[in-house]
């Protein structure tokens, strides 16, 4: 009798998000009540590569790109507005790294399919490196403005994990890179840069690869489209509130 093969591909991206959700809910609960158990920020360090990854999926797969982005940055934007008259703080929230990461991606996905596509005129081309240099160039400049969770490298994490999805029109020799694995190595990349830019406890980060490597590549079948716009900005004023009332 033949042996099935196990799968370890296994976890949806729903199962991936809540486990995100549930690290950076430990994260920031030790943010606010246990600043010195450094434990807390270690199993913290899940939660920005999945959530990462997600977003990369997100902008391979969403139907309508200039909705997903404005999800995003409207949450982003409401949440900094509640930290400027809450904390006075010009602080830049992950939202605001992963708005800036979306357009990123845009426009290299833009350059990628222009100069894939053999029809593409040079004017063409010239739009899309232009396009490109001004969205890396707005991450830059936010970054030197502000100070933005993760910064610049942690802007470029899901521009890196989304980069060898390929447009529909790559050759069949470009397409081969086009795969889990390759996307996963990527990530990791990614995140090893941002480590070794952030400081030496974002290396737990790398933890999530298994994680991540165990991705089905399927959302769930409960649709949990707006869980992280919600969950981030209702847990960080739940705990606001809480440790205001203990403080």
């Amino acid at each position: 009798m033949k042996e099935q093969a196990v799968n370890f591909r296994f976890l949806s991206g729903n199962i991936l998000k809540i486990i995100a959700a549930l690290a950076m809910l430990i994260d920031h609960v030790g943010l606010f009540f246990f600043p010195f158990n450094i434990g807390f920020r270690i199993v913290g360090r899940l939660a920005f590569p999945i959530f990462a990854y997600m977003i990369a999926i997100g902008t391979r797969y969403t139907r309508n790109k200039l909705r997903y982005f404005l999800n995003v940055f409207t949450v982003a934007t409401v949440c900094q507005i509640a930290y400027f008259i809450s904390m006075k703080s010009l602080y830049m929230s992950i939202l605001v790294t992963f708005s800036l990461s979306i357009l990123i991606i845009y426009s290299f996905q833009y350059l990628k399919l222009v100069f894939i596509k053999s029809d593409t005129k040079t004017h063409q081309q010239l739009l899309a490196v232009f396009l490109f240099i001004l969205a890396v160039g707005a991450a830059i400049a936010v970054n030197l403005c502000f100070d933005v969770d993760y910064g610049l490298s942690g802007c470029f994490v899901p521009v890196f994990a989304s980069a060898f999805h390929m447009p529909i029109e790559a050759s069949d020799k470009l397409k081969r890179l086009d795969n889990h694995y390759v996307h996963i190595a990527a990530t990791t990349l990614g995140l090893i840069i941002l480590a070794i830019d952030v400081g030496t406890i974002q290396f737990f980060s790398l933890f999530s690869i298994p994680l991540l490597l165990a991705y089905s590549g399927k959302r769930g079948k409960a649709r949990m489209k707006y869980f992280f716009y919600i969950f981030y900005p209702a847990h960080l004023l739940v705990l606001e509130g809480l440790y205001i009332l203990l403080r």
